[in-house]
């Protein structure tokens, strides 16, 4: 996959890379690929096709696929190998298995991305509109992506592993998101980051009594 440069995310970014919001920092990135594979991910697409053919083959005897299995049915085997490979591309120094990776794909909505994001970034969107004006977060979010991947033809996914297959394992972490718009039309990818890092470690606080306060923060404003 190759790395392209998109003038339109770059605002994001900027404003995202290191948000300091007083007890927490996010941090955020935007990164766009096309789908057309590189000479390293050549081999790396092959030895992951491989694996889900291999994975699918042992489970076909199976009456009734399970809600994995049906989501690998579904997303095909291409989707799967591009999105994992853009996994490496966020995360180049974890080894990721297709196989493992596609349990923690879940399919979304401009909707349901929405109602994550809304919950999670309510002092960052607020942070925007005193310094930019304007348009709220989400708005020039929603810009930013429909020039660079057209969203109206994009396939969502999410990308939330559990902690033993959590590429972001930094102390401090209260939550962290991946999403991935794919755009099978334009062979085009971008991913989001999205992590919030406690600025009190090391203060005094226990950090899992500061998970649970800002757990009862996110699922107040959700529903569930």
């Amino acid at each position: 996959m190759k790395f392209l440069e998109c003038a339109p995310l770059d605002r994001l970014n900027d404003f995202l890379s290191n948000l300091n919001l007083g007890e927490r920092t996010i941090k955020g990135c935007l990164e766009a690929y096309s789908c057309k594979h590189s000479g390293a991910d050549k081999k790396l697409s092959i030895s992951l096709g491989n694996e889900i053919l291999d994975y699918l083959g042992k489970s076909s005897d199976n009456d009734s696929p399970s809600p994995d299995e049906s989501l690998l049915i579904r997303t095909s085997r291409k989707t799967l190998v591009y999105l994992v490979l853009a996994l490496y591309h966020m995360y180049p120094d974890y080894d990721f298995s297709a196989v493992k990776a596609h349990q923690f794909f879940t399919e979304e909505s401009w909707d349901s991305f929405k109602q994550i994001f809304d919950a999670c970034m309510f002092e960052a969107s607020k942070e925007w509109v005193e310094t930019f004006g304007g348009d709220s977060l989400l708005d020039a979010l929603f810009k930013a992506l429909d020039e660079v991947v057209t969203l109206a033809d994009c396939e969502i996914y999410g990308y939330l592993p559990d902690s033993e297959a959590d590429p972001l394992p930094e102390r401090g972490a209260i939550w962290s998101f991946n999403f991935l718009f794919y755009n099978r039309k334009l062979k085009r990818i971008v991913t989001f980051r999205l992590s919030c890092f406690s600025n009190l470690i090391g203060d005094g606080f226990s950090f899992d009594e500061m998970l649970d306060e800002y757990d009862e923060e996110i699922f107040a404003d959700m529903d569930i």
